[in-house]
Order: structure tokens, then C-alpha cells, then sequence
């Protein structure tokens, strides 16, 4: 009887313990089972490496598939990726690379250099009509035939020489190549899946689904529940597996920074993608802090509609574009995260230093709007302005607003889209007014003045200017690294004077990381190589 009731209390004991122990958080399983749990903001609209405009698109691409290059996080630079190697040919205008014999596609298959030819073409073709393709413009003949002017593939400067040779000949010395070969434009996709699901110019090709995708990357796609998560999973078959630590990734597609901040806190995530700027200064001050702030090689500024009134007057773009106190956005509002903007091109992107500057001036802002036919403000329409439904650009546009209306006498309203469709509205120039922001896909300041070329792909302003695109092709033609930054300049200064877009930040990715994960780097281009990232106790 004794035993018993002894027995019956231990066990009453044992169960109260249990109940009343830590319940194991997500992020303390992940430590468990090796899985990274991050925040990437926005649902993914594509997985498709030739479909993708989108950075948080991009950072999951990373993981699914390896192009020529790969992208080193702190310096920017390009690493060997699929070619273990490459020679350049004395006047910069030939490039052979040599494949790795391990490369595998994830179903097993040899990556070849045909996939590369395949792929080029593919992006190229126009009936795809990829916004992204001007990325493989440096090849020659590239741009004719992406624009329909030439039929024949192969007199595009793409050449297979064997299995494991590609080489590639451009229209004009590209010292940057090695580093664009990384961007996700350039990745390789696999030709017999793709014809499996449907047509290869078919963009809806249900190809990326799980179970469908075939990639080349360190992980697999094993999972896509759409606006809850997408996980990767560890690929046995890539040709570095046994240096990826990880088990998988998830990445959760969570567009309020207060919900990422409240899912860290909780345990739920290892790394988020934001932070409220409100909640800098308390984080700022704790010691230790999971607080990160990593510069970007970034531009965030407002889109105008050139083709729709009252901004098809570039007066009126460059009135609003001088009536913003940017340093007001970057220490009242974002609390010092983000640098003010006052050019298109940021700090530290290749040696290039912007000389033109936006300067705050209200009063030439007035005088610029009474020219046009506003003065005061009188008769200028309520103008709707699309921002993205985060934390950071409803609170900017406030600011702006106000700005506006008090020394201008212009209102504004304030539209909040998802990403998917701030993105769709302005690519297709519906919107009046719209905030955007562009990242850097190389270090070079052609990245950032590119976009605003006439008809590029990524040009959603409706804004075109030949004496712009001539300092860019003189620019793209010289081989002389001095000269080719006093014509950026020149067209830099174009820009912001014709300022089909008004500059207003420059962002840092500012996050919280928990102490667990290691040998994660600062990355300028926001790119990450997952599988060197670790989970340590």
C-alpha cells in the first residue's frame, strides 16, 4: 500500500514537473534539427530566376540555384560558382569559362554548358518577354535579338564549346561580367523540366512547383504554402554539400515589421528581415543586442509618372522632388536607420562618388510649381500616392505629406498595395505617384542609372530622354574607368534635374539575429550564401 501511494506521488510529480517545464520555442527546435528560421517580408511571385525582379524573390533564388559566379556577402565581388575558373581575354572582350565536373543538377544530372546556352537564349527570347533581360545585353548581338532585330540564336555571342567549356564574346569590355554572371538572370534553369510542365516561354509554366522544380543549388524546394511559408532543404547532389551545415531554411512572408519583431521575441524566427524604426533606441541600448544594421548598396525614391499629368511637366517633378526634407525622413521618422538620399547612386558603389546633389529648397520648389501653373498650390489635383503596406513607407509618405501641403499647398493621399501589386501597378504605369526602391545587382553605378534608360525593362516612370541614353551608351562603349565615371556623372546630373524619380533614402538592412546563428555577413547586395550559415548552441 505504501508503494503504491509512493508510486501514485511520483507520478503526480513527474507530470506537474512536465507541465509546469519550458515548452521548446521553434527557434530552440531549429537549433535542434538545423533548421534557420528567417523573415523575407513579401509572398514570392515567381521562382523562376528569369521571371524574378524582386530582392526578397532573390534571396530564396540564391539558395535554389548556383550561376557561372557566386556572389562573396562583404565584398561584393564574384567567386567561382558552376565555373571553378575563367580566363579573360587581353581586350576584355572574350570570357571562357570552365565548369566544375561535380556540378549537378538536383535530380542528378551534369550541368552542362549547353544549360547556360539554353537558359541565355531563353531569357532573351522576346516573346518571353522578360523585364530583366537587358542584364545579358553585354553579350553580342544580345540586345538585337532580345528586341526581335535578329532570328538566329547563334549569332549571339554565346558559344558551347564542350560539355564543361562556355565562352562568351561581348559587344564592349564589361569589367563587371564576372559579377553580373552571379545575378539570378544569369542562372541556369533545366531545359526537360521546363518542356515537362509546358512551353519554355510560357511564364505561368507550373515548373517551380514543389515537386516540379529541378535547381542547382545548395538546397532543394521542399515545401511552398503561399502566404504562410516556403521551405528549402538541404541538396545532397550539390557539388558542396558537405560544407552546408544546415539542414533547410524556412522563410516566412511576413510584411509587418511590429509582427516579425513580435515572432522573435516569441521564439518563432532566428533572423527577421525588419525592425520597427520605433523600437531602434530600446534595442540600440540593450547589451547585448540582437540588433544588426548592415548598410545596402540601395535607393528608395518616389516613381513618377511621367506620362500622366501634372507630372508630365518636369518642373512639377523636380518642385516635389526639392520639397523634401530628407534628413527629417532619416532621423525623425526612421530614427537614424536609413541615410538621407540626396542622389540616385549611393555611397561606396564601386569607387563612385555622386557630385550632383539634391538639396532641400522650398523655395525654388514654390517657384518651380507657380511656373507651371500652381502657384500656391492652386488648381494642383489631390495626387494618390502608392506606397507599400510595410512600416517604413506609409510613415515616409506622412511625413512627405505634410511637408508638401504646408509649404506647398498640395495634398496628397496615401495608398498601402502589397508588394505584388505596388510592383504590377507602377511596372504597367498605373499610378500617378508611387514609392519604389532598387538594390543594388553589382557594385558599379550602372546598376542604379541603367534602369532609367528608355524602355528598360525596369524604367517604370514613363520617362525617356535620348541625350540621357547617349551618356550611357558612351559610358557602356569607353573602356577608360575615368572618363566612364564623368559621363555617369553627367547623366546622373540629368536625372536629378529631369528627376522622373525624387531620391530619398538610402537603406540599411536593419534586423534581429539571434546569438545562435554564426557567419552571417554584412551583404551590400542583401544576397546570402545560406549554406555557410551555421546554428550554433
Amino acid at each position: 500500500m505504501r508503494l503504491r501511494v509512493l508510486a501514485l506521488l511520483l507520478a503526480s510529480i513527474a507530470l506537474l514537473l512536465t507541465a509546469c517545464g519550458k515548452r521548446e520555442t521553434p527557434a530552440e527546435a531549429g537549433l535542434r534539427t538545423k533548421t534557420l528560421l528567417l523573415g523575407n517580408q513579401n509572398e514570392p511571385a515567381s521562382l523562376d530566376p528569369h521571371v524574378v525582379d524582386s530582392l526578397t524573390d532573390g534571396i530564396i533564388l540564391a539558395s535554389l540555384y548556383e550561376g557561372l559566379t557566386v556572389t562573396d556577402e562583404k565584398s561584393s565581388s564574384a567567386l567561382p560558382g558552376v565555373a571553378e575558373r575563367w580566363e579573360i581575354s587581353a581586350d576584355g572582350l572574350v570570357y571562357t569559362f570552365h565548369f566544375r565536373a561535380d556540378a549537378r543538377w538536383s535530380n542528378g544530372d551534369p550541368v552542362t554548358a549547353r544549360d547556360f546556352a539554353f537558359s541565355f537564349q531563353r531569357i532573351l527570347t522576346p516573346a518571353f518577354g522578360a523585364g530583366y533581360s537587358y542584364m545579358l545585353w553585354p553579350l553580342k548581338n544580345a540586345e538585337r535579338f532580345n528586341k526581335g532585330d535578329l532570328k538566329d540564336f547563334s549569332d549571339v555571342g554565346v558559344e558551347v564549346i564542350d560539355d564543361r567549356t562556355l565562352r562568351l564574346r561581348l559587344t564592349h569590355p564589361t569589367p563587371y561580367l564576372p559579377a553580373l554572371a552571379a545575378h539570378n538572370t544569369w542562372m541556369p534553369v533545366h531545359r526537360a523540366t521546363i518542356e515537362k510542365f509546358g512551353r519554355i516561354d510560357d511564364r505561368a509554366n507550373p515548373w517551380t512547383r514543389p515537386g516540379n522544380l529541378v535547381g542547382n543549388g545548395p538546397f532543394t524546394l521542399a515545401e511552398w504554402s503561399p502566404n504562410a511559408r516556403l521551405v528549402v532543404a538541404k541538396n545532397p547532389r550539390y557539388w558542396d554539400a558537405t560544407r552546408t551545415t544546415l539542414e533547410s531554411v524556412v522563410f516566412f512572408p511576413t510584411e509587418k515589421s511590429d509582427t516579425e519583431d513580435f515572432n522573435f521575441r516569441a521564439g518563432q524566427v532566428h533572423v527577421t528581415f525588419d525592425v520597427p524604426k520605433s523600437k531602434l533606441p530600446t534595442y540600440r541600448a540593450q547589451s547585448p543586442s540582437p540588433l544588426r544594421i548592415d548598410p545596402l548598396l540601395n535607393i528608395t525614391y518616389l516613381n513618377f509618372n511621367a506620362t500622366k499629368a501634372p507630372f508630365t511637366d518636369p518642373r512639377v517633378r523636380r518642385a516635389l522632388a526639392l520639397a523634401v526634407d530628407r534628413d527629417a525622413l532619416s532621423q525623425k521618422v526612421l530614427n537614424g536607420a536609413f541615410l538621407a538620399a540626396a542622389s540616385v547612386v549611393p555611397p561606396d558603389c564601386g569607387a563612385y562618388v555622386s557630385r550632383t546633389r539634391l538639396a532641400l529648397d522650398y523655395a525654388e520648389a514654390r517657384r518651380l510649381l507657380a511656373e507651371a501653373g500652381f502657384p500656391g498650390g492652386k488648381n494642383f489635383p489631390s495626387i494618390p500616392v502608392q506606397v507599400l503596406n510595410d512600416e517604413n513607407q506609409p510613415r515616409m509618405m506622412e511625413a512627405i505629406q505634410a511637408m508638401w501641403q504646408r509649404e506647398l499647398g498640395i495634398n496628397v493621399t496615401i495608398e498601402p498595395f502589397e508588394q505584388k501589386t505596388l510592383f504590377q501597378n507602377q511596372q504597367n504605369l498605373a499610378h500617378t505617384l508611387g514609392f519604389l526602391g532598387w538594390t543594388a545587382d553589382f557594385p558599379d553605378p550602372a546598376t542604379f542609372l541603367e534602369i532609367f534608360r528608355t524602355g528598360n525593362g525596369q524604367n517604370w516612370t514613363g520617362w525617356g530622354d535620348k541625350a540621357y541614353d547617349a551618356l550611357l551608351d558612351q559610358a557602356t562603349a569607353t573602356a577608360d574607368p575615368v572618363r566612364r565615371f564623368a559621363l555617369f556623372q553627367e547623366a546622373e546630373a540629368l536625372l536629378l534635374n529631369q528627376a522622373p524619380v525624387a531620391p530619398l533614402v538610402h537603406r540599411a538592412r536593419t534586423y534581429l539575429i539571434h546569438p545562435a546563428v554564426k557567419n552571417w555577413e554584412p551583404a551590400p547586395l542583401s544576397i546570402r550564401r545560406f549554406q555557410f550559415v551555421r546554428l550554433e548552441k
